[in-house]
């Protein structure tokens, strides 16, 4: 979600165990079916919910408009009622125990930057100009990078555009709005609002050989009021070349019994899935969100969705378009009570070339799974936090969903299974300022503010990536005495016992700065295991800058600054004027993702040199590692 700072929660949470504390069942299927024998578990009966089809569309260049402040009224989308945070759970005052904030050794800044190319990509200009300047202005922008088959393909708030390898635009920039098919997000003559599109998310399958790419849209009245309607759109594409045909497909998250949505209207629905995240293995598409009721205060926990992804494909085409299995697991039970709900299941992607066959068919076809031997029909892997309340804590949780197989069924039949396991210490980066060096900023100088800081949200769980055996991760988190912002990572071994599931932490660490801070973190992975976290470096010896650091089982290497600020964030959502408390919208993610020939790709949020609008001046840094 974007544009305002998000409330802040805090509270105290039972004490964190360091052992496999819980673990819990869920099967989707279209009828209710027994408890699984062992252990805890909770089982319910699931629904279908049917997808629906939207535009054929394609990534077009679009004449840019002026992104100059006419009405003041229509510059900001009407966003504020609907930041939100997971956090909201949380009712009690904010206690973070000094014990819970780790102290690494910090890691040292290079200036080799061996064996990388990097470029310049969407920037808040680009935006704020698409479909003739009939944009808002956003921050922030939530980087959705996909990389494959010889062509990068970038989708921020609220606009998208595809690259060569060598950086060079061949499609775009385009509102999201417009590649979705749907009419501008505000129309500056005519003061008509459109749909409001936000946190794009992008993965290109090498399976299928096609791209798929996700926003979390809500319905708007003429007059920019919510409808109460949300869905998750998925764009696929027709072919390999993202340059080409798309196909979008609605999924509807409403979740009040509206369009085959399931009813969770006692919870206050009709509802939105924030922050769609998305995974594939290779059977399925994966969707989880954090649901909120769009009109009234609450969070319901997390949504899971699955989808068959080969049914998709065939679907972009003019096949039979598939339904997807919903999996409402805010109705888990968390190993603390108190109120906790699950948030932020991150789904797993794999790199292209990585079979998997020890640990699933994260990338084989063959649709078997053998999980180890087990027979599991294949296997969709997660990873959450464990910081219900805002704290710290120093356990993850590992999520299975199996038989997803039977994801191309008309009447599919797949298992959720989560176990906890203890990890390094992390603590949430409330209240979520971080630094910035200073410099010249006209926006705030003429509004009298001070300079910002920047938003480093909390330390939910950030992209996954499954590679090797293994699952790679990384949260924010405090270090040091508690004033500087870093990243805990880990890397997760899934096993299956005699059927059972189960998760081991193979190896973790820090990356973090002497006075500086690293937020955002995102991992890309090769088949070869060759990890690179990618991050955005700020503080008061860096302008906001995108960084990365290599990284292995035992160790981080020295932070690489990729791409370097040219000044400090100088957007609105930090000032007074505008609502703001002092710290920018920054992040909400970075990106990485490994290329069929081993390429580490790289993407997050820095200030760069070039034009800036009235009300922001963000930009993205794409960079290549060659390991």
């Amino acid at each position: 979600m974007i544009a305002f700072p998000q409330p802040r929660h805090g509270g105290r949470r039972a004490r964190a165990l360091g052992a496999i504390v819980a673990s819990a069942l869920f099967i989707a299927t279209l009828a209710p079916a027994a408890a699984a024998a062992g252990g805890t578990a909770t089982v319910v009966a699931n629904t279908l919910v049917p997808l629906q089809a939207g535009a054929a569309t394609s990534i077009v260049a679009q004449p840019a408009g002026s992104g100059a402040v006419g009405n003041p009224g229509t510059e900001i989308p009407k966003t504020n009622a609907l930041e939100r945070s997971v956090k909201a759970q949380v009712h009690a005052a904010l206690t973070i125990r000094p014990s819970g904030i780790p102290n690494p050794a910090p890691q040292s800044v290079t200036g080799s930057n061996r064996g990388v190319f990097g470029f310049n990509g969407v920037s808040h200009y680009d935006s704020r100009t698409a479909s003739g300047g009939n944009q808002f202005s956003l921050e922030p922008p939530d980087q959705g990078l996909c990389v494959g088959n010889g062509y990068v393909v970038e989708p921020v708030n609220d606009v998208l555009a595809a690259y060569d390898t060598r950086g060079h635009m061949l499609a775009g920039p385009e509102a999201l709005n417009a590649f979705f098919g749907y009419a501008p997000a505000i129309d500056r003559t005519a003061g008509v609002y459109g749909p409001f599109l936000t946190d794009p998310r992008c993965l290109y399958d090498a399976q299928t050989n096609r791209w798929f790419l996700t926003v979390l849209t809500f319905d708007m009245t003429a007059a920019g009021a919510y409808v109460g309607t949300t869905h998750v759109d998925i764009a696929v594409s027709k072919s390999g070349d993202p340059t080409r045909g798309w196909t979008v497909f609605k999924l509807y998250t409403t979740n009040d019994g509206s369009n085959g949505t399931p009813d969770h209207t006692s919870l206050g629905c009709p509802c939105f899935g924030d922050q769609p995240l998305i995974g594939a293995d290779s059977n399925g598409f994966y969707v989880s969100t954090n649901e909120f009721p769009v009109f009234a205060a609450g969070f319901n926990g997390a949504q899971v969705y699955a989808v068959s992804k080969w049914g998709l494909a065939a679907a972009a085409t003019g096949g039979r378009i598939p339904s997807a299995v919903t999996i409402n697991a805010g109705a888990l039970a968390t190993p603390d009570q108190n109120g906790s709900l699950w948030y932020s299941i991150q789904p797993a992607t794999s790199p292209a070339g990585d079979s998997q066959d020890r640990q699933g068919n994260q990338g084989n076809r063959d649709g078997q799974g053998n999980q180890g031997g087990q027979g599991a029909n294949g296997t969709e892997y997660f990873l959450s936090a464990l910081d219900f309340f805002g704290s710290s804590d120093n356990r993850i949780a590992a999520w299975a969903l199996t038989n997803t197989q039977s994801l191309s069924r008309r009447s599919p039949n797949v298992a959720l299974t989560n176990v906890v396991i203890g990890s390094e210490s992390y603590a949430s980066t409330y209240p979520w300022g971080v630094t910035q060096k200073a410099g010249a900023t006209p926006l705030g100088t003429s509004l009298g503010e001070p300079l910002e800081q920047l938003n480093a949200n909390d330390d939910r769980m950030n992209q996954v990536v499954y590679a090797n055996g293994l699952l790679w991760s990384g949260v924010n988190t405090l270090v040091g005495d508690g004033s500087r912002t870093g990243v805990a990572y880990f890397a997760v071994s899934p096993s299956w016992r005699h059927g059972t599931f189960g998760a081991s932490i193979a190896g973790q660490g820090y990356v973090s700065l002497a006075k500086d801070n690293v937020v955002f973190p995102s991992i890309a992975v090769n088949p070869r295991g060759d990890a690179a976290m990618s991050f955005t470096v700020s503080g008061p010896d860096y302008y906001p800058s995108a960084g990365y650091a290599m990284v292995s089982l035992g160790q981080a290497g020295p932070v690489h600054i990729a791409g370097a600020g040219a000044g400090p964030e100088d957007g609105f959502t930090g000032y007074a004027a505008y609502g703001g408390d002092g710290a920018a919208r920054w992040g909400d993610y970075s990106a990485g993702v490994a290329d069929e020939n081993g390429n580490l790709w790289l993407a997050a949020e820095y200030i760069p040199g070039g034009p800036r609008t009235a009300l922001a001046n963000w930009g993205t840094f794409i960079s290549r590692v060659s390991p």
